[in-house]
Order: structure tokens, then C-alpha cells, then sequence
């Protein structure tokens, strides 16, 4: 099977684009007639002035998200450096009223992620998503000001509200923009500010835990810093996101033209389609929609363990506190770069599970050498597993969002299976904010074991997922007696089809 083809198999839908059936090769999604999907064929766009429009919202959209995504990360992780600076000694926190409170933080993050993402899709993701960047933001400088468990439980609560359809709503927004093949490398230069952010955590709580001077505790001082810019970021981003490719000023009115035709024949969605939920709801009476999903709940562990524990996990090292944040830094960009790598290959070679599964690949392995060993006797090999955990839990989920996106043409599903995928990756977090025990500190041994368990089962899901649809896309192909690469198709005919 040719590469382009197999863009079905492991984007599984991209090929089969109507219902959630089978991706990563080329015409079939989720819910389409066979044929149906082969009585038109997309015009030619003139390549040039392809390039440019993706070479415009390169420089005016994604570096302003990446930005916004930067501090959503910075102020949904910030917690665990604080704790590392002795803020559970100063509120008084007692027994596991630590991992209470990172649990908490999950559950109006998955509650309320949907109604909010429709709400965005109904009043358009530029408007919402400051509005959700201002009210998180707000929520980390509230947090400076805690004096209780309580008081800073409250905070949790409310910074879940606020962050629980902001990632949703960025990949939704995204797709709006660019093309199938073009979307994984994108999500991934934005979702790699995850990674950085917390490199920068690490960096900012090193540097501000040396302030020694003046009323306030340093891990006070983090939360202050991050919080006060985050809501000025918000303040730009209300005013310079473009509400939709037609309306993107630093375009020609030649190119917001041919940037909406383009997405409207090859793309993850329809521009512009009105919001209807009960058809969207839809997408999750398909088998494929539910294994996307309980892939992302595989993945969450992992994902969140990385995210909340690592400084804890790097200060069993011996290392002090200063050094502990400092040293989670390179592990973090390392993060990042693993990312970048397999977020390109997959776009450059039409592929997204092999890419998944090799992502998955990283943490289970890094967990398992890092529960098997004697880590103060081999500090090394310890801090190299450190970079195997952070180098596999950033890709999957770009890749994944970027899988099922791909192959969900109806902007409706689209959204409403990333309002629910993405969240339920989060809410594991309720997992691995209790599997991380302080009876169990500091070798952690049981969380590292079911925290691999997660990561295993979500490959084995990936892997197989990714097989099938291989064999459906060869299937239909030979039914309909022909050879259908994913360009071949428009999502407009999809999404009609459906």
C-alpha cells in the first residue's frame, strides 16, 4: 500500500471520511455511502498562492495560540512546582489532601468541556478562547492569595472550568485553517508549547524560588508571575485572532477566497457549518469514535502522571529543590523536539498510527525502567528514563487529535468528539493524581506500574485500530474497483454524504 493511501490507515478516516470507520487511507470516513465519495474530485488550487495563505497563518495564528497554549500549560502544571517549594507545609495541607486537589481540578475540566466547546463552535472559538485564557489566568493569581486548603480547592475547581474546552476549541479552530495533511505539524508547533511551558516552569520556579526577599513565599511569587501574564496575553489574543479564514485581515481578498475553497474541499471540516447537536452527538454511535476515546483515556495517564509529577519524580534523584525544578527542564524540551519529529514525519509520509503507537512507546518503556532499577545507585539511567516518560506523552495526543480530526469531516462531530476525547485524556489525571501516593513515596512503585499499564494498553488499542483500518480502506477500494488517495475526496462531498 502506497503511502499516500495508508493516510486511512493510520489516519484511519482520512481516506473513508464520513463515519469514524476507516482511517489513514483515503474515502470512507464516517457514515458514507462507497458511492458517493467518488462522483466529484476537488479543483486545482494554484500551489504559490497555496503556500503563501499557509505561510500567512503560519505567522499570524499559530505563534499567538502557541502562546495562549503556553500559559493555559503554565497555569494548569504550576502546582506541582509550588508543592516542591513547601506550599502544602504553608496551607497545612494534611494526609492526601494533595492529591485532592490535583483530582479535583478534573472534574468541571470534563463536565463542562462540552456545553463550553459547543458554545464555542455556536460564538466562534476567537471570541471564547481569550474569555477562557482571561478566566484561567485570573484563577492562578487568585491562587497567589490562598491561605487555606480550602480557599485554594475552590481555585482548582474554577481553573478546571476555565481550561477544560480551551484545547478542544484551539484543535477545532485549527482545522478551520488548514488542510488534513498540513494539521498534524501544526497542532504539533502549537502543542509543543506544552512542552516548553513546562521547561519554563522549571526555569521561572528555579529562578523564583531564589528570591529570598519580602513578604511572600517564592511559590506565591510563581503564581502571581504566571497569572498577571496570562491575563494580558488574553487581552491581545481577543483583538489579533482571526475570527475565520474569510475574515483573516493580513490576507488578500484573492487568497481569503481560495483559503476557504481549499478548506471546504480538503479539510477536517466544513467552514461555516451551523452547529447541530443532536447530529453531532452522533459521531459516538460509531465503534471507531469509542475506541479514539478510550485511546485517549490510555494515553491520559501517562500524559498527566508526566505532567503533574515530574519534578517529584526527579527530586527521588537526591537533588535539592532548586536543582529538582532546574533539572526538569531538558527532559521538557526533549519533549518537544520528539514531538516536532514525529508530528512532521507523520504529515510527510500520510500516516498517523505507527507515529501514536511510537509515542507510546517512549513512556511505557521509561516508566518501566525507571520502577525496575536502583535509582540512587544508577542516577543516570534514572534521569534518562525521566526523557523517555516526557518524549512519548506529547505526541500521541497531537497525533490522535489530529487522527480522528482528520477523518470527521462534519464540523459538528468534529467538534463534538474532540470536546469529548480530549477532555476524558484529562480527566485521567483523577488516575494519576492517586496512584501517586505519598505512602508510597519516594520510589512510587505502584503508580510507575499502573501508569505503564495505561500507556501499554493504549498502544496495543492504537496498533490495533490502525491494522483495521488498513484492511477496510483495501476493502472498499476493492469494491469500488479503484485506487482513492485522501486528496482525491472533499470533505464538503463527505460531509454531505454523512
Amino acid at each position: 500500500m502506497d503511502p499516500e493511501k495508508s493516510v486511512s490507515s493510520s489516519s484511519s478516516m482520512e481516506k473513508n471520511e464520513v463515519e469514524p470507520v476507516a482511517v489513514d487511507t483515503a474515502v470512507g470516513s464516517v457514515g458514507i455511502p462507497l458511492e458517493s465519495v467518488t462522483t466529484k474530485t476537488i479543483g486545482v488550487i494554484d500551489p504559490v498562492i497555496e503556500k503563501a495563505i499557509c505561510r500567512r497563518l503560519d505567522m499570524h495564528v499559530l505563534p499567538l495560540l502557541a502562546m495562549m497554549y503556553l500559559f493555559n500549560s503554565l497555569d494548569k502544571s504550576n502546582i506541582g512546582n509550588a508543592e516542591t517549594d513547601g506550599m502544602n507545609k504553608d496551607l497545612h495541607f494534611v494526609s492526601n489532601q494533595y492529591n485532592i486537589l490535583l483530582s479535583v481540578f478534573y472534574v468541571p475540566y470534563v463536565v463542562f468541556a462540552f456545553p463550553i466547546a459547543m458554545i464555542g463552535k455556536r460564538l466562534g472559538a476567537a471570541n471564547v478562547l481569550p474569555v477562557l485564557m482571561f478566566g484561567f489566568g485570573v484563577m492562578s493569581l487568585l491562587a497567589a492569595a490562598c491561605t487555606s486548603w480550602g480557599g485554594l480547592m475552590a481555585v482548582r475547581w474554577f481553573l478546571g472550568t476555565f481550561e477544560g474546552a480551551f484545547f478542544p476549541l484551539v484543535i477545532y479552530y485549527l482545522t478551520t485553517f488548514y488542510r488534513r495533511g498540513e494539521l498534524a505539524r501544526r497542532l504539533a508547533i502549537f502543542y509543543a508549547a506544552s512542552n516548553i511551558a513546562s521547561a519554563f516552569s522549571g526555569l521561572l520556579a528555579f529562578g523564583v524560588f531564589h528570591i529570598r526577599h519580602g513578604a511572600l513565599k517564592g511559590w506565591r511569587y510563581l503564581f502571581l508571575i504566571e497569572g498577571a501574564a496570562t491575563v494580558v496575553m488574553s487581552t491581545l489574543a481577543f483583538w489579533f485572532l482571526p475570527r475565520d479564514i474569510t475574515r483573516c485581515k493580513f490576507l488578500t481578498p484573492e487568497q481569503r477566497e481560495i483559503g476557504f475553497l481549499r478548506i471546504q474541499r480538503d479539510s477536517s471540516s466544513v467552514v461555516n457549518e451551523e452547529l447541530d447537536v443532536k447530529k453531532a452527538l452522533k459521531v459516538f454511535s460509531h465503534p471507531v469514535a469509542v475506541i479514539w476515546v478510550l485511546i485517549e483515556m490510555c494515553l491520559g495517564v501517562p500524559l498527566q502522571s508526566v505532567s503533574l509529577f515530574l519534578p517529584q519524580i526527579v527530586g527521588r534523584l537526591g537533588y535539592s529543590t532548586v536543582k529538582t525544578n532546574l533539572y526538569t527542564v531538558a527532559p521538557n524540551i526533549c519533549g518537544a523536539a520528539v514531538l516536532l519529529i514525529l508530528a512532521f514525519s507523520s504529515d510527510f509520509t500520510r500516516f498517523r498510527f505507527p507515529f501514536i503507537a511510537t509515542g507510546f512507546a517512549f513512556p511505557v518503556i521509561g516508566f518501566i525502567i525507571y520502577a525496575s532499577i536502583d535509582v540512587l545507585h544508577s542516577i543516570h539511567v534514572a534521569y534518562f528514563a525521566c526523557f523517555l516518560m516526557t518524549a512519548g506523552t506529547a505526541a500521541p495526543s497531537v497525533l490522535l487529535s489530529t487522527w480522528y480530526n482528520n477523518n470527521t469531516p462534519a464540523e459538528s462531530r468534529r467538534a463534538a468528539l474532540t470536546a469529548v476525547g480530549v477532555p476524558m485524556a484529562n480527566v485521567m489525571g483523577l488516575v494519576s493524581s492517586n496512584i501517586f501516593l505519598s505512602k508510597d513515596a519516594p520510589s512510587y512503585i505502584p503508580a510507575l506500574g499502573t501508569t505503564a499499564a495505561f500507556g501499554g494498553v493504549g498502544l496495543v488499542l492504537t496498533l490495533c485500530l490502525g491494522f483495521w483500518m488498513i484492511a477496510d480502506n483495501k476493502r472498499r477500494d476493492e469494491q469500488q474497483g479503484v485506487k482513492l488517495r485522501v486528496q482525491d475526496v472533499s470533505t464538503e462531498i463527505l460531509s454531505e454524504a454523512s
